[in-house]
């Protein structure tokens, strides 16, 4: 059994509930995208995670935990370590990082794009923050809402799909210039995830491509997205222009450490996130290791339907912010409690 499967079980009995109050009844479990068993190749979770891509490794002042899921993220080991690597990035990792502190390797990781973390760095004591109101409430109009997602790879395209199966009509706009790396990954995973949502791509760096993105989200009722904040500066997006156009509107906003603050320009996957919330195990000898296959993605995805969903019943009006980091460190918090 999942180490997390009692916090995923209280997340979809909750889900259980708010979409039968607000459109079809979905049962999370069925959709299939829980986890990605016999969709990968995947190893027994130890200090290194179970797909392989991120590794636990000793700073000089504690564990920290490195993701190369990307292969341009190699590249950038030499400028973060200040080292030549050769053909053995993790061996110049185990050598180099232990002269750096944790402090050194999470600034010089933010800068650079990597996604780095300190093991247990993000710690939480109760329930999540609730969703920022950046605009007016709203009498939600009768049907079902229209959903716009530009999400990726596993916890956005799961909050999507969980709207979906309520009924929800989830438009999903994919990057011409950098598809979403699951469609070719793990082929039938994206189908379960975006299956029933109309798709379409733009190039977003042309005009015409942001300016069919605009348009879509000033059409929709909720936008579920997972790129940091200074992406959408880029495309023109401002979402207090958003939220000041469109009452009720709400942006579900899903990123490594949260939205605003020192760390919203962090980069974060669902290893490494569950390593930074805490996620993990500790050996006798004092070592982190994985509990399972990037556990933060599942939890935060399902987290972030929640306060969609939560969003739509109260009449809108806000920005749902979901950290990966965070909601793996109340995961771990249930763990905790569980076991005490």
């Amino acid at each position: 059994m999942s180490p997390v499967a009692s916090f995923i079980g209280r997340q979809s009995a909750e889900i259980l509930d708010l979409t039968a109050r607000l459109g079809e009844r979905v049962d999370a479990g069925s959709l299939g995208v829980l986890d990605r068993a016999g969709q990968l190749q995947l190893g027994p979770p130890g200090s290194r995670s179970p797909n392989g891509a991120c590794r636990m490794f000793r700073a000089s002042d504690g564990w920290m935990a490195l993701n190369l899921a990307r292969d341009e993220d190699q590249d950038l080991i030499p400028a973060w370590l200040g080292c030549d690597f050769g053909t053995a990035p993790w061996m110049a990792v185990s050598r180099n990082a232990r002269r750096l502190t944790c402090a050194e390797l999470v600034a010089s990781a933010a800068r650079l794009g990597l996604p780095a973390a300190v093991v247990g760095e993000v710690v939480v004591d109760g329930p999540d923050a609730s969703p920022r109101r950046l605009g007016a409430t709203a009498v939600r109009a009768p049907g079902m809402p229209r959903v716009v997602d530009l999400s990726a790879l596993w916890a956005g395209p799961l909050c999507g799909a969980i709207l979906a199966g309520m009924g929800a009509r989830v438009l999903r706009i994919e990057s011409l210039r950098r598809p979403d790396p699951t469609r070719t990954s793990t082929p039938e995973f994206f189908q379960r995830l975006n299956g029933t949502k109309q798709q379409i791509s733009l190039d977003f760096e042309t005009p015409e491509g942001r300016a069919g993105l605009k348009a879509a989200i000033q059409d929709a009722d909720v936008l579920i997205t997972s790129a940091r904040p200074r992406a959408f500066t880029g495309l023109g997006i401002n979402p207090d222009e958003i939220f000041a156009a469109k009452p009720g509107f709400i942006w579900v906003a899903i990123t490594g450490y949260g939205w605003s603050g020192g760390d919203a320009d962090r980069v974060a996957f669902g290893d490494d996130a569950a390593a930074a919330g805490g996620l993990v195990r500790w050996t006798p000898r004092g070592a982190p290791r994985f509990l399972g296959d990037a556990l933060a993605d599942p939890v935060t995805g399902l987290a972030a339907a929640i306060g969609a969903l939560r969003g739509l019943e109260a009449g809108g009006g806000v920005l749902v912010d979901v950290a990966l980091a965070r909601v793996a460190a109340l995961a771990a918090l249930s763990i905790r409690k569980a076991a005490a």
